[in-house]
């Protein structure tokens, strides 16, 4: 007679997962916030809103993954800086809209549950959620045999965040005049990475620990820097100066994100050159014989977030950038829009 099989016997570890669940906890409570309730391993994560000094409250919330970016991850066996990928593409998007960071959950799948590959994930996660102080309530870890390649797995996140609907950020006070800045990304972010490994594996032939003269540094090294959360940033400075439009730089790049936010009534002036671009850029454009078009809806090219403000407070916000470890540039302005003319103009 056949033996009685269990689910551990197809390749799903239930006891495994559970032990794992004790050690997510214990990260988890490195994201304190007001407002979270209980503790992670409930069927739902639990979060109390303080509405009483709003008149208007509005939820935001912004679901997202990483992307093929996680391939360079496995190429590296590196883990613990994908969550805070993970986290920024969710956040990044709810703080355009003036939302504060609230909570966060986290999806997981992969073949085989790894608990030390797992544990640096969700290390990166919480990171990503103290940058941005944003509690991770919750989530979900799925063993899935047979759907992943050996090591692999998948990740996607949802962010929730509040905005009292007053002060919510829509790009309806944009007008004429208007400049735009870009604050600085950190490199190529989550976008673009189907494109950048076949430059970099198929067509140059390196491999992540190859040296790389013009990055003056490792390949994986460069690729594998996280994506830039922008929440505290936005958040400071607006509690006292006008952020009339925000824009995420992600797929699409500059042009299409930032028309995202843009009246249909104006137009914009983008200034090639009045910021500095990342070695990482110039060096895929040459070696993927990438034309400035395709670069720049490909690519964040050194932008990852433009804000758009009125002309008298600019250069203050500039100064203020600074002063928190960012790098800022004027690198436009709103300009009126005619029917003749494109709606983003490149100068």
């Amino acid at each position: 007679m056949t033996d009685s099989l269990t689910y551990a016997d197809a390749g799903v570890d239930i006891d495994k997962a559970t032990a794992l669940i004790s050690k997510i906890k214990e990260i988890a409570k490195q994201t304190p916030r007001s407002g979270v309730m209980g503790e992670i391993g409930g069927f739902g994560g639990l979060f109390s809103l303080n509405i009483n000094s709003m008149e208007g409250p509005v939820l935001v919330s912004s679901t997202d993954g990483v992307g093929t970016k996680l391939k360079i991850a496995f190429m590296m066996d590196k883990h613990d800086t994908v969550g805070i990928d993970l986290v920024a593409m969710c956040v990044n998007d709810i703080i355009v809209q003036g939302a504060k960071p609230l909570f966060f959950l986290d999806y997981l799948s992969t073949g085989k549950l790894k608990t030390d590959t797992v544990t640096e994930i969700i290390k990166g996660v919480a990171e990503g959620c103290r940058q941005s102080v944003c509690a991770l309530i919750g989530g979900e870890t799925a063993e899935m045999p047979g759907f992943y390649q050996n090591n692999e797995y998948d990740l996607a996140g949802f962010a929730v965040g509040i905005v009292d609907n007053s002060e919510m950020i829509d790009g309806s006070e944009i007008r004429v005049g208007n400049q735009l800045i870009g604050i600085a990304s950190s490199g190529l972010h989550s976008n673009g990475y189907s494109l950048v490994r076949k430059i970099c594996f198929d067509i140059l032939k390196l491999k992540v620990d190859s040296y790389v003269p013009e990055l003056s540094k490792v390949l994986g090294d460069e690729l594998i820097i996280p994506t830039r959360i922008y929440s505290n940033a936005v958040c400071r400075i607006y509690r006292d100066l006008p952020i009339l439009g925000l824009a995420h730089i992600t797929g699409g790049g500059i042009g299409d994100n930032i028309l995202r936010v843009i009246p249909k009534s104006c137009n914009v002036v983008i200034r090639k050159g009045s910021w500095d671009i990342p070695p990482v850029f110039p060096f895929l454009q040459q070696a993927g014989k990438i034309s400035e078009k395709e670069m720049l809806r490909t690519f964040n090219n050194g932008i990852g977030m433009i804000a758009v403000f009125p002309e008298e407070v600019a250069h203050e916000v500039l100064g203020r950038l600074k002063a928190m470890d960012e790098k800022g540039y004027i690198i436009g302005e709103i300009v009126e829009r005619k029917d003749s003319d494109s709606r983003i103009k490149w100068i």
